[in-house]
């Protein structure tokens, strides 16, 4: 048993509060963070991703953030990769390994043995792929990818012509696309101690219409211009996230100001909803309205409490 890592993954809907609680969960518990948020992963893309500032980590070491340009690929596969060699390090220092994020299809390359070898890339399908979207377009890759697997392109956006390639390549390359195949099994080299931080769905929304006003306050129209001025355009899939293909149709003069706004709040709502239905599936997870406990200290005893029920033992500093 001395060889199980034990870890701790906090999660929850985008706007929730996880920063500020991971943060005092790294310093009670004498942890690391590892960022498990598809966006903070690109260097530049600060404001629209809600990236945790230097001053906000109070000297609590996080890792995943800002490890690649806007236009590198970054792969689930490759956050997994990252993040184990990243946990048994923390974890030979003697602290623990606290992922932080909501970016699901990252946690599960976590929690459950998922086993990407059988899906590495294939240059003659992606090159045949890349040659059908010259010439016939997003929209039929996009259809190409419903007829393979319907809830797997409910998941992409049709522009995200990337991504598209990427999930047919890996259906015709013999690998699964179901990301809650009924074959899922734990990943038994963790403990995994796992927190899903929830609110009222009206508060929630709050927070993130909230958010939006502050994301345009701090400057997130100077940061999408910084970005474009780069070279990065919406067609790469960092600028597809949400918060900044919006602004790209702004500039365009696509849509005014007020409106990609608005579209950046609904879709951020949207998300979240999306977030919450995905995270119920996990199993033995503590869910932590954090609504009705308001106390840090409590939320700290409630989170120490649960994983004490689990066989977690603090040791030394921790």
């Amino acid at each position: 048993m001395e060889n199980i890592i034990p870890i701790l993954i906090l999660t929850g809907p985008t706007a929730v509060g996880k920063t500020d609680l991971s943060i005092k969960l790294a310093k009670s518990l004498h942890g690391e963070i590892i960022s498990a948020d598809s966006m903070q992963i690109y260097k530049y893309m600060d404001i629209g991703s809600a990236k945790v500032r230097p001053e906000e980590m109070d000297g609590v070491v996080h890792h995943m953030i800002d490890i690649i340009e806007p236009d590198e690929d970054f792969s689930v596969s490759d956050f997994q990769n990252a993040t184990k060699s990243i946990i048994e390090d923390i974890y030979s220092r003697g602290k623990l390994p606290i992922i932080t994020g909501g970016t699901g299809l990252y946690l599960n390359s976590i929690i459950f043995n998922m086993d990407f070898g059988q899906s590495q890339a294939d240059p003659s399908i992606r090159k045949e792929l890349e040659d059908i979207l010259k010439e016939k377009g997003s929209d039929y890759l996009y259809s190409m990818l419903e007829d393979i697997s319907p809830q797997t392109a409910r998941r992409i956006h049709k522009n995200n012509s990337k991504r598209l390639i990427r999930a047919i390549e890996v259906y015709k390359s013999g690998g699964q696309l179901g990301d809650f195949s009924s074959d899922l099994t734990l990943n038994e080299n963790y403990q995994a101690h796992i927190i899903i931080l929830n609110r009222d769905r009206d508060h929630l929304y709050d927070r993130i219409n909230n958010r939006v006003d502050l994301m345009f306050e701090q400057g997130l129209l100077d940061e999408v211009e910084a970005l474009h001025k780069m070279g990065y355009t919406k067609e790469i899939t960092s600028m597809q996230g949400i918060g900044y293909k919006e602004i790209l149709d702004y500039f365009e003069g696509l849509i005014s100001l007020e409106d990609a706004k608005a579209s950046i709040k609904q879709s951020s709502r949207r998300y979240a909803k999306r977030q919450i239905t995905w995270f119920k599936r996990y199993p033995k997870a503590l869910w932590l309205d954090i609504d009705k406990v308001k106390s840090i200290d409590d939320q700290l005893k409630i989170i120490r409490k649960f994983m004490a029920s689990q066989g977690f033992e603090e040791k030394g500093e921790i």
